[in-house]
């Protein structure tokens, strides 16, 4: 048998057997088995491209299930509208942690380092990694949901629909095996709208890692 994973009553082996028998199986079956392991689950966003696929997925079968936005303070004018219409459509449960220093004061110490300067690594932990731990410290999450998809970055092609995180937590991303255009199709199907327009200063690259999933 694999090891115990965090206080949860399953394996690694239980992991990769999921992983077989979930391979094909859709968003909203992988939610709600999730689900059953344990219901202390949240899920995270960050309002990018694609998030409302997973927050739309969620809160179909659980629409009380707390959802975490750590929002860094450089989203773009449009990323905060379409935010605050997700939020009323979906009637999302959103816990909002934002950094301890304004965005103001830290442009005029700091602005946004390059990805090759030294203090790049201290900005990120600034407005992403601190308060994403801070909230994940305060809420324990047993279950956590993301939008991770194959494809996207070297690291995440190693995981699967089910992994765990480096804090022990179940980590489950429904729509790891979709396309784009799967995903196009399920957002005309539920009438739900995209957000392109959206800027994340601690990645700069799309196949770069912010440091929340390593």
């Amino acid at each position: 048998m694999g090891q115990i994973i965090k206080s949860m009553a399953f394996t690694e082996n239980d992991i990769q057997k999921w992983n077989t028998d979930f391979a094909s199986a859709s968003p909203a079956e992988i939610i709600a088995f999730a689900l059953t392991q344990n219901s202390n689950a949240l899920v995270t966003t960050n309002f990018r491209p694609y998030e409302v696929n997973i927050l739309h997925a969620v809160t179909a079968v659980d629409n009380t299930i707390k959802v975490i936005w750590c929002d860094t303070g450089y989203n773009t004018p449009n990323t905060y509208k379409h935010a605050e219409d997700l939020i009323k459509r979906l009637s999302l449960n959103v816990k909002l942690y934002v950094p301890k220093q304004t965005s103001s004061h830290r442009d005029a110490v700091m602005g946004i380092p390059g990805i090759e300067d030294p203090n790049h690594a201290i900005f990120t932990e600034q407005v992403k990694l601190e308060p994403f731990g801070r909230a994940m410290a305060e809420h324990k999450p047993e279950v956590w949901f993301t939008n991770l998809r194959k494809g996207q970055t070297a690291l995440r092609n190693s995981l699967d629909i089910f992994s765990v995180s480096k804090d022990g937590v179940l980590k489950v991303s429904p729509f790891y095996h979709w396309t784009d255009a799967q995903l196009d199709a399920y957002l005309e199907e539920n009438k739900l709208p995209n957000e392109h327009k959206y800027f994340d200063p601690t990645k700069v690259l799309e196949n770069r890692e912010c440091g929340l999933h390593t």
